[in-house]
């Protein structure tokens, strides 16, 4: 009995050729390229992924698109990269509420089974700033202050659930201090919330108080890395600060959707490692308090493993839930 007629053969010859054909790096990219950013314009993940796409563009002379996706703390922007096709044509730049969300939201998808990990991109710290009139200097005398007066510092953030909002609980329970969180939509209104001295901290990524420490709006208390920030030398780690081991760091990452071919991922990660060795790159990122980070797709797998689980566990501990 016969199953396939000759063109139905043929057919299937053709889809598996062509299949091939792409999943070879020689041949990759032959279109334009969209990079999806789950954020509005203008942010820390916006900044990075336009900085990586024009590069990308330059090397392999392909159009290569800012696609900005903002919604539904990033998931949104994810689910379009889940869906697309696995060709390396539709990537995803993001931070690390890739891995916090798997906790915070009933997701669709799962990013550890439904994406292909393809680079490690940068790292910042937080900030933990505070309106000039706080009496704290240090974060020794914030967090005596907090004892003292359980509940009534206010520290804002760019959202419930968002990566500035734990950076805030997780100082919390290592200080084990109480103060009253406050959300804002954005690290610029959260930012400007100190500043108007809405509230008496913020917690942001470094490059959104920064400015305003440095025009003396806003005092800095720490960074929230394992080491003092290349862009603010002189301003202390929580670490070094009376919280020994603390560490926080904003991060950023390039993801496929999954089944994405291996040649393809290991193409983009080698021009995305050197990219990020470029000097006029690092120099740009080091200018926003950026630190490029480099790996192998293997790498950044690992290390969102490290984060949902670390993550999952502040979560729970901290009470945080989104409506």
């Amino acid at each position: 009995m016969q199953l396939f007629t000759k063109a139905a053969v043929a057919a299937c010859s053709t889809a598996f050729a062509v299949t091939a054909i792409a999943a070879q790096p020689d041949n990759y990219p032959s279109r334009p390229i969209r990079i999806v950013v789950p954020f509005t314009p203008g942010g820390s993940n916006d900044l990075i992924g336009r900085i990586i796409g024009q590069k990308l563009s330059d090397a392999w002379g392909q159009p290569v698109i800012i696609d900005n996706r903002p919604g539904g703390g990033s998931t949104i922007g994810v689910q379009v990269v889940v869906n697309a096709a696995p060709d390396g044509h539709t990537l995803l730049t993001t931070s690390g509420g890739i891995a916090t969300n798997v906790s915070l939201y009933k997701l669709a998808y799962d990013p550890r089974k439904d994406l292909s990990p393809v680079a490690l991109l940068a790292q910042m710290p937080y900030l933990i700033a505070a309106h000039p009139s706080l009496p704290a200097k240090t974060a020794q005398e914030l967090i005596a202050l907090a004892k003292a007066q359980p509940g009534k510092l206010a520290f804002s953030s760019s959202g419930a659930g968002t990566s500035s909002h734990l950076a805030g609980e997780m100082f919390k329970s290592a200080a084990k201090i109480n103060m009253l969180h406050v959300p804002y939509k954005g690290g610029g209104p959260a930012v400007l919330a100190a500043v108007g001295g809405e509230v008496q901290l913020t917690f942001n990524v470094i490059t959104g108080p920064l400015p305003m420490v440095r025009s003396n709006k806003l005092r800095a208390i720490a960074v929230t890395g394992a080491k003092r920030a290349e862009a603010a030398p002189d301003i202390p780690t929580v670490a070094e600060s009376g919280l020994p081991g603390f560490e926080m760091i904003a991060w950023y990452n390039t993801f496929a959707p999954a089944r994405t071919p291996n040649a393809i991922v290991n193409k983009l990660n080698t021009e995305i490692n050197r990219i990020l060795q470029l000097p006029d790159v690092r120099e740009k990122l080091s200018s926003q308090g950026v630190a490029a980070m480099t790996g192998t797709p293997a790498d950044l797998g690992k290390y969102l493993n490290f984060e949902v689980d670390r993550w999952a566990k502040v979560i729970k501990e901290a009470g945080i839930k989104l409506n």
